[in-house]
């Protein structure tokens, strides 16, 4: 109903007939045009009226939380309900949760009403939101003041306050005395009829260990759980794949699919998609998209962007593009991670051609836009246009350049070769540059063989990051380039004394739906003796092609025969070997690895795809390489 034709008169001022009247408004202007009219019949002074008005006015279709806190102030009086109200709607307006906790103060010094079991948790999600705990902590004291310290509601919201600020022995205690520890057996009845109740006790502290990197007592507590909900196994999956267990996360899920009574939903969905996207897991993921499909999920921007990822890192850049064209395009984050999957291929012309489409569509480009931008400059070795991307950013849009973008920056000069450039650009930032930059430059004075610059980098990751390995391996390997067998076993010993432990390569490969891991000179698998026999037969066609060995890659000191020997088993050599006796001929192989692929592997993945008429697809630590055909899309620049 329109405001205009709401007609005042006599029977029209009850709140029974006003209130249904002002659901019926469609958006703000009409709302205030009833409003208006309310005001002049002096009915707005009605509680249960101007409460509806703040309730609407806060709601996400009409959200104007100033017009909800002037007509808040207006009443001449208020009840719990519409102090309830109003705290709420800024406890769930973003920005507005301190003026919550504000009102509530308010309530308790002016009003002669007690807060109640629905005024609390409003309260105490501001407190979780703004991480303030002592806030929460006397939140808490008022609970058990008014006698609410049994009530489910409002435990519930205290457990989650807790865990959102970090206070786990906090948490514990207030869960172990509302779930296990019961000492009386008349209450433990009373507590064992709540089996609902603890099982979103049970999934608010898993959550919480999972919050603070404890995956241990989030699984005990997981184990121990009589009773499970969709929600406790979202929560496991989700808590896995945030602290980098994308295989326990994925396990999660298959064990989920084999219980039959609990089917994933959304949430499920994106929760174990990252998990997927890191190990590379296509099949999976395609999977999980029917999944989606055959159960009507609707795919919106986040479960789309969640997919068009998982296409872009599992490397099949063309089913992400499929996916994001699907899509609504009307969300600047379903754009950047299209745009970083993009870059992540080398695919430098398509991010500039999305780029001007995005912006064709009236969206500006954020942070991230610009992290995919030069990120791909810097795999296409595109000096100059990453250097004008970077003034755009700062001079037209108006972006302040963060630390990722003079990241990216000093890769892409670092690759390029301008380490000096590089290095002042570095000691220029208005911040303070962190380990990751300066590896990026470290990584670079490898690939062109400066020592000069590549010790002192070196020497600035040894004191930010004493006991990172990365430091004291590039700058071994750039000494054993060079042949300084005595600088090499100098940082050899300095590691030794330090316990400092160089990180294994390591390579996984999807087959029928099954990751399989491979470390360097892995013996370990089922099927080692083919994968071996496999291997021998790579080596002898690839010397049959003309192959030689580079064993200028394996940077110890030892005969070139033993050399030779270390190249044969790389990780990615291994998975691929793995691959082709277990597939059919011609299926495209997908391997993700943990570090950069090496000049040997490179080159003899581009045999190798020529030799078995095979496209394999590698992601390494810095992007993605297509070979097929005897060559590799990075067009040997990576």
């Amino acid at each position: 109903m329109n405001a205009f034709m709401f007609q005042p008169n006599a029977a029209s001022f009850d709140p029974r007939v006003v209130v249904p009247q002002l659901r019926t408004c469609q958006n703000m202007r009409e709302l205030n045009q009833m409003h208006a009219l309310l005001v002049k019949t002096a009915r707005i002074h009605d509680t249960t009226i101007a409460t509806e008005i703040i309730r609407l006015s806060s709601t996400s279709d009409f959200r104007d939380i100033g017009f909800a806190l002037s007509v808040f102030d207006q009443m001449p009086e208020r009840d719990c309900f519409a102090w309830n109200t109003m705290i709420r709607a800024l406890a769930e307006t973003q920005d507005r949760h301190l003026d919550a906790l504000l009102v509530f103060c308010q309530m308790l010094t002016e009003a002669t009403i007690e807060p109640n079991r629905f005024t609390f948790p409003s309260v105490l999600k501001a407190c979780a939101v703004m991480a303030r705990l002592e806030e929460g902590k006397q939140a808490h004291g008022l609970v058990l003041k008014f006698g609410l310290g049994d009530d489910e509601f409002v435990v519930t919201n205290l457990l989650r306050m807790y865990v959102m600020c970090g206070s786990m022995e906090d948490a514990h205690v207030l869960f172990y005395r509302n779930v296990e520890g019961v000492d009386d057996a008349r209450r433990l009845v009373r507590y064992e009829r709540r089996g609902e109740f603890n099982v979103v006790l049970c999934n608010v502290m898993v959550d919480g260990y999972a919050r603070v990197g404890n995956l241990k007592a989030a699984r005990e507590l997981f184990d121990r759980m009589t009773q499970r909900s969709v929600v406790s196994l979202n929560v496991m999956i989700s808590g896995y794949a945030q602290n980098g267990f994308y295989k326990e996360a994925i396990e999660v899920l298959h064990g989920m699919m084999q219980m039959g009574d609990m089917l994933p939903n959304r949430v499920t969905l994106v929760s174990v998609l990252p998990a997927i996207s890191r190990l590379g897991a296509l099949e999976l993921g395609k999977w999980v998209h029917l999944y989606a499909e055959k159960n009507k999920i609707r795919i919106d921007d986040v479960l789309g962007s969640a997919l068009v990822d998982m296409y872009a890192k599992c490397g099949s850049i063309e089913k992400a593009i499929q996916v994001f064209e699907r899509l609504p395009q009307n969300n600047v984050i379903t754009w950047n991670v299209i745009l970083v999957g993009l870059a992540m291929h080398g695919k430098a012309n398509e991010v500039f051609n999305y780029l001007s489409r995005m912006e064709k569509c009236r969206l500006s480009p954020t942070d991230v836009t610009y992290i995919a931008i030069l990120s791909a400059c810097s795999h296409a070795g595109l000096v100059d246009e990453g250097r004008s991307f970077f003034n755009d950013m700062v001079n037209r849009v108006g972006l302040e350049p963060k630390i990722e973008h003079y990241g990216c920056m000093v890769d892409l000069l670092g690759r390029a070769g301008y380490l000096e450039e590089a290095e002042q650009l570095i000691l220029n930032m208005p911040m303070q540059p962190d380990n990751v930059i300066w590896k990026a430059l470290l990584g670079a004075c490898k690939m062109h063989k400066n020592i000069e610059i590549g010790t002192r980098v070196a020497e600035v990751l040894m004191q930010l990051a004493p006991h990172d390995s990365g430091a004291y391996v590039a700058l071994s390997n750039m000494y054993a380039s060079s042949g300084d067998w005595d600088g090499v076993a100098e940082v050899r010993l300095m590691m030794k004394d330090m316990d400092i432990r160089k990180d294994p390569g390591c390579s996984w490969i999807e087959i029928d739906g099954v990751i399989h891991e491979f470390l360097v000179e892995d013996h370990s698998h089922p099927r080692a003796k083919d994968i071996h026999s496999m291997l021998k037969e790579i080596s002898n066609k690839l010397s049959l092609e003309g192959h030689m060995p580079d064993t200028t890659q394996v940077l110890l000191k030892m005969d070139e025969k033993h050399k030779e020997n270390v190249l044969h088993y790389h990780s990615e050599k291994i998975a691929v070997a793995f691959g082709l006796i277990s597939t059919p001929s011609k299926t495209p192989l997908c391997i993700v690895k943990n570090l950069r692929i090496c000049e040997d592997c490179h080159s003899s993945m581009k045999l190798i795809s020529k030799m078995y008429e095979r496209k394999i697809v590698i992601r390494d630590r810095k992007r993605f390489h297509h070979f097929e055909h005897g060559s590799c899309s990075c067009m040997d620049y990576w």
